[in-house]
This record gives C-alpha cells, sequence and structure tokens, in this order.
C-alpha cells in the first residue's frame, strides 16, 4: 500500500527519485500514464494488469468508453528504476502534468501520483474547503 506525501526536484532530463518507501512495491518495472485532475499516475505491474483487465470490459460501443481508454493506454508506458532510484518521464508525461523542477509524490493506496508542486498546492486548497462534504458524501456510499 502507498501512502505519504514527498516532495521532489525533478532535473532537466526528467529524472526523479522515487521515495525510497514506494521503491520495493513498484517492483522491478510499472507502468506511469496520464491520471486525472492533471496528474500522473503510477500503477505496480500487478495493480495494472487488474485496472487493464477492468477497462478491457467497457463496453466499446460507447464512445466515452473507447475515449477513456484511449486516453489512458495512449499515455502508458513502461517503467523503472535506476541504480540511483530515480525514474525518467518521457516528455509526454512531463507536459501533460505540467511538470517542471519541483514534484510532489503522494501514495494513493494502490497506486502513487506524481504532482506538480502548483497544481497539487492548488488541488490541496480548493479540496481542504469541501474536505468535511466529500467525507460525508463517502459516509453516504457505506465507505
Amino acid at each position: 500500500m502507498f501512502m505519504g506525501e514527498y516532495l521532489h526536484s525533478m532535473d532537466d532530463k526528467g529524472r526523479l527519485i522515487m521515495p525510497a518507501k514506494f521503491r520495493e512495491s513498484l517492483g522491478e518495472t510499472f507502468v506511469v500514464t496520464r491520471g486525472l485532475d492533471n496528474c500522473l499516475f503510477v500503477y505496480p505491474m500487478e495493480e495494472w494488469r487488474i485496472l487493464e483487465e477492468k477497462l478491457k470490459s467497457l463496453p466499446m460501443t460507447r464512445k466515452d468508453a473507447r475515449a477513456f481508454v484511449r486516453f489512458f493506454f495512449s499515455g502508458a508506458t513502461e517503467c523503472g528504476l535506476d541504480k540511483s532510484g530515480r525514474i525518467s518521464l518521457p516528455q509526454n508525461l512531463r507536459e501533460y502534468a505540467s511538470l517542471e523542477k519541483e514534484v510532489v509524490i503522494i501514495g494513493v493506496s494502490n497506486r502513487i501520483e506524481i504532482w506538480s508542486k502548483e497544481n497539487w498546492d492548488s488541488y490541496l486548497k480548493l479540496t481542504a474547503d469541501s474536505y468535511e462534504e466529500i467525507a460525508e458524501t463517502m459516509e453516504e456510499l457505506g465507505i
């Protein structure tokens, strides 16, 4: 399980140190793709395969399902860590998530999210104001 929030710097080549607490659970190879809310999602291979099976079951006759699957899979890339514990992020994913120097890496249960610090700070500010309302909605859903 992934949890926590870490601030790291990305170098000019798009290399980013993955928090030590996340490295073992990621395994040798993992998948990075476009996430929601303008961040990147990082999945260990086992979690990626589970998600892939779920997405395969979406009805391809639905336009929104086709669009989501295209968007999600076309941005996906298989990655690994170098000897320094860094991940090298492709340019297209860095641009999608507006990643520059300061990057926030968060653990979200079965995945990791990579955010630009600016986007993360904005998201936190926006969400913090409605945190209690969100909690009430989750309770209504039985969570």
